[in-house]
């Protein structure tokens, strides 16, 4: 996998979980107490031998430079890296990206570098564990140009897909963004018995759907970036390689999440939390890496817990039930409270008894969660406070912006962003 490099996708604004993509980029938003959303394609990455990895980046990416800097650190012998290539003016341009493609464009001279045969192109916002050493041998196996990661999905789910024909030889000779009647997905559809013959029980499933999952032959991705002005992959790049490149698929069939609306987040990390999650972070032969920290063990008394993930650094007191959550690092939550079917995502900090002496003087809760507060389907970003009795409950409403203070509710999901302070006793009006 020497000749292998890794491009991961930080991603655009991250419009679809706004507000939690409000201060940071969408790789960058929290996962399961303790991760980050980029630590899994960087953990697929290093699981499966492809040491040299760039990640591209563009908005709100401050925190995320933080993370990579003080987590991915090879040593001088190894080779590897994870280094990022943030939109920057350059003798060939001074735009900023203007789609996944120019992305990549505007960094081909990372990709030219001598030995580099393949280029991986993965997204930032995914959830899934995959081995890219089973993808790389179905490429070279079928002498392809480009390989792309196809999972087989039924119809009903098929209408939430981009989904890609195959022809007589199976290979892709068509794209369709999420067809919605059955005379669009019988055009696109495959036949059962031939995922059957690739390992893989079909159960039935007729579609193939693209995973966002790229192989590249090198000087092939240098061509069709080079001779093209194409902004966008899927939209352009494909169908243009399709017409006139050999195109295959991967076929997988494991766990994988796309992670990129508030209500997939929120369903993704608390599906983590049942006792037999569909994703498992447990698995000593393919890690999920993430910053290593140095923080205390959770101190928890008189509480009742069940079905939850609980990270480093928290106080828990007396009282208190959590139930269906996930509770990140540094949680302060106090005596008494109720906790449903929520993520409280914990801060970037302990607040020094200092700043707490002077935040109680003056009125201001302390960073965490107050006494007898209730939460339930919501989402706490880091460094809230929320002062005593206050009821964080979304009260049935789908989608709406709360101000006195300013918290949002999509999609049923009632969700805080960063530092936001909600005072003692406040509720839905």
């Amino acid at each position: 996998m020497r000749d292998i490099i890794g491009l991961v996708l930080g991603g655009g604004k991250g419009s679809r979980l706004f507000p939690l993509t409000a201060q940071r980029s969408k790789p960058a938003v929290p996962l399961a107490a303790k991760y980050r959303l980029i630590d899994i394609p960087i953990a697929n990455c290093i699981n499966s031998g492809v040491d040299r990895i760039y990640l591209l980046t563009q908005f709100n990416s401050v925190s995320l430079h933080r993370h990579i800097r003080q987590t991915y650190n090879f040593d001088g012998f190894h080779g590897g890296f994870v280094e990022i290539l943030a939109a920057q003016q350059t003798i060939e341009g001074a735009d900023w990206y203007q789609g996944t493609a120019d992305a990549v464009r505007k960094n081909l001279r990372y990709i030219q570098q001598p030995g580099i045969k393949h280029v991986m192109i993965l997204s930032g916002d995914q959830l899934y564990r995959m081995d890219y050493r089973d993808m790389l041998k179905t490429h070279l196996n079928a002498k392809a140009d480009v390989t792309i990661g196809a999972l087989p999905v039924d119809r009903d789910a098929a209408k939430g897909f981009g989904i890609m024909q195959l022809d007589d030889n199976y290979q892709v000779k068509g794209f369709v963004e999420k067809p919605k009647t059955d005379k669009e997905i019988d055009a696109v559809r495959t036949d059962p018995a031939w995922i059957d013959s690739q390992g893989i029980d079909s159960k039935g499933r007729d579609c193939l759907a693209s995973m966002g999952i790229y192989l590249f032959n090198r000087d092939l991705l240098v061509e069709l970036l080079e001779k093209t002005t194409h902004e966008d992959f899927g939209k352009e790049v494909f169908p243009m390689a399709i017409d006139t490149k050999q195109v295959n698929v991967h076929l997988f069939d494991g766990y994988w999440e796309d992670i990129g609306t508030i209500k997939s987040f929120y369903d993704t990390n608390l599906e983590l939390a049942n006792p037999n999650p569909p994703f498992e972070f447990y698995r000593p032969d393919s890690p999920i890496y993430t910053r290593p920290r140095f923080l205390p063990a959770s101190k928890v008394s008189g509480t009742y817990i069940d079905r939850t993930l609980i990270a480093d650094g928290c106080v828990i007191e007396e009282g208190t039930r959590i139930e269906n959550s996930v509770i990140g690092l540094r949680c302060r939550i106090g005596k008494n409270v109720t906790i449903k079917n929520s993520i409280i995502m914990g801060a970037d900090y302990f607040e020094s008894e200092a700043d707490t002496d002077k935040h109680v003087s003056k009125g201001t809760p302390i960073i965490g969660i107050g006494d007898g507060c209730v939460i339930d389907r919501s989402i706490i970003d880091k460094n809230c406070r929320l002062g005593e009795g206050a009821i964080v409950v979304p009260d049935g409403r789908m989608d709406a912006d709360l101000d006195n203070p300013k918290l949002y509710i999509r999609d049923g999901i009632l969700v805080a962003p960063k530092d936001t302070t909600i005072p003692p006793g406040w509720k839905i009006s």
